[in-house]
Parts: C-alpha cells; structure tokens; sequence
C-alpha cells in the first residue's frame, strides 16, 4: 500500500469525525500563513505547486471556499468547479505544458484523497501513462 493511500485512509477517518468543519493545510495557506509556491491567484481560487510532486510539473488548483469533495459539491458549486479547471487551463499554458498534461481529483478514501478540500492536481512535462492507479 502506497505512503498516499494510507494517508487517504487516515484523512478519510478524521474527516468523518469533524464532518468537515475542521480547518485544513490548504485554509492555512489561503491566509498565507503556510508558504507555498503561489502560481496564480484571484478572489475565488489558487494554484500553488505541490510540495511532493508526481511529474517535473504538479500543481494544485484550490477554491478559496472550502468544499470538501467533489461528491459534496452541488450544483449551486458548478460555476467555481468550471474556474478551477479555467485556471488548471492557464496555468498549464502558462507552465509551457504544450505536449499535455493530465488533471485530477481525487475523492473519498478509495480515490486517495489526503486533504478535504477539494483540489485539481495538474500534472505534466513528461509522458502520463495509463491505467492511472
């Protein structure tokens, strides 16, 4: 079992217990009390690069509101989850990431979700290969 898969299981349990509520890495680095590598930023989101990358490029795309994940999400939530992927969008272009890259959320304990704020991993510069997981 991956290092990635027991820390799912581990945030999938604390999640569970504080029913979402209780603040994460990502709400402290919103509020910049967390250094992070800041690629873009505006009223409603932010990419920062990921601090274990998977590929020569891995960056976050995060809402500034918290949702925990993208099965809690409604439908009221559509018009930030199509500017997170507006932003992954640039912020790929803006990375020189011409030849592809791949996008990813995980989700729930099963999808390795760490950190219950939902997030799109942006991953590239190299060839992705598949299956994924």
């Amino acid at each position: 079992m991956s290092n990635e898969v027991d820390l799912a299981k581990l945030a999938g349990e604390a999640q569970k217990r504080c029913e979402g509520n209780e603040e994460t890495l990502f709400d402290k680095i919103i509020r910049k009390e967390i250094p992070s590598d800041i690629i873009y930023e505006d009223d409603a989101a932010l990419a920062f690069r990921d601090i274990s990358p998977q590929a020569p490029v891995h960056f976050l795309v995060i809402p500034k509101a918290r949702i925990p994940q993208l099965s809690k999400a409604t439908d009221s939530d559509a018009g930030i989850l199509g500017h997170l992927l507006n932003v992954a969008r640039k912020c790929a272009e803006q990375e020189k990431l011409e030849e592809g890259y791949r996008v990813v959320i995980n989700n729930g304990v099963h999808g390795a979700q760490s950190v219950y704020h939902i997030h799109v991993h942006v991953l590239g510069g190299r060839q992705m290969n598949w299956p994924p997981g």
